[in-house]
């Protein structure tokens, strides 16, 4: 157990005691006693206000079980008219006021007026962090030669030394898209011999036999400049980057008439560093690492030591590109993806800090003040890159239940301005919408933030487990893949950006689509995810920075801002739609239920012994078909609340699952034979801790608050910690 230090009446473990006092304070105006008394005020003001938001959570899905079960008892079938008047007398839908726009000010423009792929990465783990945040730039030749975005069979596989002709196709897919979206006049980047620049700084393409060919659009020519032996020629298109890097003595270079070695496009312009759903931090010891490590990417010092080939590489941030522009002036553009920090929701308490009864206080209300004073060495920096040109932080903030819960949030912010010195509305928050009172209630949740607002974003997987907690009680639930052809899915994803459009973002602030989970199929990728920017999303999550950089073309593809026009006109997505829960219709026959039981045990049981055994919160787990998804607490919360539902209506019994996690527990020992660091579930039956608490997050999912996996994950991670301290496997 950590120990602790006074505050006042704050207890302070030590770990976030010293992290506060040696590394964030120094070089700030701030000192420890002035952050933790201030600290102290807010928890005594918003604390309460804090744990009365969570017990109106409690009584609203009091009242709507109550109501589901009395229909029931009287068996009338869901009526989903019925329920949204019974959901707006208890308070659950609020009366919509007049229409307004959101009055967000300095908003950097990857995320007020650029469209782009968006990173979401534990912050926790600092290589994968920098390799985020250094994810702005990517080779296109590497995305396509390292994946399946070329086909990886017959002549095309990829063999243990260069496969020329693979590389010719990567080549050809290359020019392909240059000829989208830089297109010469008359000619094809498959032509060009050359690039040379006019005295009045326009490019002259070369083709053969010393012909020339313009671009189709001159002005997308912006710059250049040099990289060792290599000419990189710089251009804009849709208002992102593309480089064509010339270089004719590299062995790719070689190959090519132009000499070209590679095109690189601007891929991930932000990144999320989570501290949510992607991390397993349980503790006090867990938070310091999180932060510590954001206080790294915020002074631009952090970095990160490992074993590549033999060799120890040290990872660091990414200088900004310097280029020379059309007018002989230099100009400058970003080395690195616009960090934005994700905080934890309203719900979980932690003993990182005490309050004067040893109670824990509120995560997300330390994430926020230790988040913000970090990045205070970001805003005042005068010299060298920063995260932010405009002078804003950037805070995330799931899980919010409507607008009464994100006005805490807003209020929350206020205070931390107030006590660190900043002026008003300096935090942006960005708010996941991924619990149903919140879609059902966009308009006013955005209301309560209208200031601040930068970002919105659907979250399929944690708006699903709401979906099926919330109306638990109105009968099973479709299997789980089935879910994405129900009816509110669709009303749910087109009226985040309905609303967002009708109150102002489109060119002010990002209207974000969700992950794309399987980070091996890309060529799949490609064919799908175009769907977000034809959705109006201009930004939309990606799982590492290769799909980002695949991604980008799709922003290439599709104007976004046009896009977002054309929607402007359609009719809004309904309520009623987005209020009718995925029920089940038809009986589904022995073998199916078996089947989805089976699929669930295996991927809840697959993240779940690396998060309590490892402390990995995100991970690319195999599924039943060995197919690798990334997978997070949303996705372990969609599986054990389908379970959930399964089990109150009888559809599976308690045994059948328990059987089927004991199988599945083998399956996954398996799928993990290859990991040193792997602790086997099956030699431990029930007694494996990673057993219980799959088990528990199953069993108790009707229960938890919301439905949420948190809870559970967090008391069987600390067993196993205390555990492994103690010698105990």
């Amino acid at each position: 157990m950590t120990g602790y230090r006074m505050y006042g009446a704050l207890r302070v473990a030590e770990p976030i005691a010293s992290l506060i006092e040696t590394e964030i304070a120094p070089g700030t105006a701030i000192t420890p006693e002035a952050f933790w008394t201030a600290y102290a005020d807010i928890l005594r003001d918003l604390a309460p206000v804090n744990r009365a938001l969570l017990k109106k959570r409690d009584a609203l899905q009091q009242q709507i079980d109550a109501w589901l079960r009395a229909r029931t008892e009287r068996h009338e079938a869901f009526d989903v008219a019925a329920q949204r008047r019974f959901l707006t007398e208890i308070g659950y839908l609020v009366p919509e006021g007049a229409d307004f726009h959101i009055a967000t000010d300095n908003v950097d423009a990857e995320i007020a007026t650029t469209a782009g792929p968006q990173l979401v990465v534990p912050v926790m783990n600092a290589r994968f962090a920098l390799n985020a945040a250094n994810a702005r730039w990517g080779s296109l030749y590497d995305a396509y030669y390292g994946t399946d975005a070329i086909p990886q069979t017959g002549a095309l596989a990829p063999t243990s030394g260069f496969n020329a002709q693979r590389g010719a196709a990567v080549v050809a897919k290359a020019a392909a898209f240059l000829d989208r979206a830089v297109p010469l006049a008359g000619a094809s980047h498959t032509e060009v011999t050359g690039f040379t620049v006019s005295a009045d700084g326009s490019l002259l393409v070369t083709l053969a036999g010393n012909a020339t060919a313009p671009l189709a659009d001159p002005e997308q020519f912006v710059g250049q400049r040099r990289d060792g032996k290599a000419q990189v020629w710089l251009f804009r298109h849709h208002g992102i980057h593309i480089e064509i890097i010339v270089d004719a003595e590299h062995f790719i270079g070689r190959t090519s008439p132009a000499g070209i070695r590679d095109v690189t496009v601007e891929a991930a312009l932000t990144t999320i560093q989570d501290c949510e759903d992607s991390v397993a931090a349980v503790d006090a010891e867990d938070k310091a690492v999180v932060y510590r490590n954001w206080l790294g990417l915020m002074r631009g010092d952090l970095s990160a030591n490992f074993s590549k080939g033999g060799h120890t590489v040290v990872r660091r941030l990414l200088p900004d590109r310097v280029y020379e522009g059309r007018d002989g002036a230099d100009f400058t553009l970003p080395g690195r993806s616009l960090m934005l920090v994700r905080n934890v929701g309203h719900l979980m308490t932690t003993d990182a800090v005490l309050d004067a009864d040893g109670n824990e206080t509120p995560e997300g209300f330390l994430d926020a003040m230790v988040t913000s004073f970090a990045a205070l060495h970001d805003l005042q920096r005068t010299e060298g890159p920063r995260n932010s040109r405009a002078g804003s932080i950037y805070i995330v903030k799931p899980k919010m239940h409507g607008p009464e819960e994100a006005a805490l949030a807003n209020t929350l912010f206020d205070r931390v301005e107030d006590a660190l010195g900043f002026t008003r509305n300096t935090i942006k928050i960005g708010v996941m919408d991924e619990e149903r009172r919140t879609s059902a209630n966009l308009k006013e949740t955005i209301r309560a933030v209208r200031e601040r607002l930068v970002f919105i974003n659907t979250g399929f997987l944690d708006r699903t487990g709401d979906e099926i907690h919330t109306d638990m009680l109105a009968g099973p639930v479709v299997p789980k893949n089935a879910i994405k052809d129900a009816v509110w899915l669709s009303a749910y994803e087109n009226n985040n950006v309905d609303v967002g459009l009708k109150l102002g973002l489109g060119g002010r602030a990002q209207i974000g689509k969700g992950m794309w989970a399987k980070p091996d199929a890309m060529a799949e990728m490609l064919e799908a995810k175009i769907g977000h920017p034809k959705a109006g999303g201009n930004t939309a999550w990606v799982p590492s920075p290769t799909a980002a950089v695949l991604h980008a073309l799709h922003y290439h593809d599709i104007d976004v801002s046009a896009r977002q026009q054309e929607l402007r006109s359609r009719t809004p997505a309904e309520l009623d739609a987005m209020l009718t829960p995925p029920l089940l219709a038809e009986k589904l026959t022995p073998e199916a239920i078996q089947r989805e039981v089976d699929n669930n045990c295996q991927s809840i049981l697959g993240y779940v012994v690396r998060w309590i055994d490892q402390g990995v919160g995100c991970s690319k787990v195999p599924d039943i078909n060995d197919v690798a998804l990334m997978e997070d607490r949303a996705t372990l919360r969609i599986s054990s609340q389908h379970l959930a539902n399964w089990l109150m209506h009888g559809l599976i019994t308690r045994d059948q699952v328990m059987s089927a996690l004991e199988r599945m527990s083998a399956a996954v020992d398996r799928q993990n034979a290859g990991d040193a660091l792997y602790q086997p579930m099956a030699p431990q039956g029930r007694d494996s801790f990673a057993f219980k608490a799959a088990a528990d997050l199953i069993f108790t999912g009707a229960t938890e608050p919301n439905g949420y996996t948190e809870p559970v994950l967090h008391r069987w991670r600390q067993v196993a910690k205390r555990a492994q301290r103690n010698g105990v496997n």
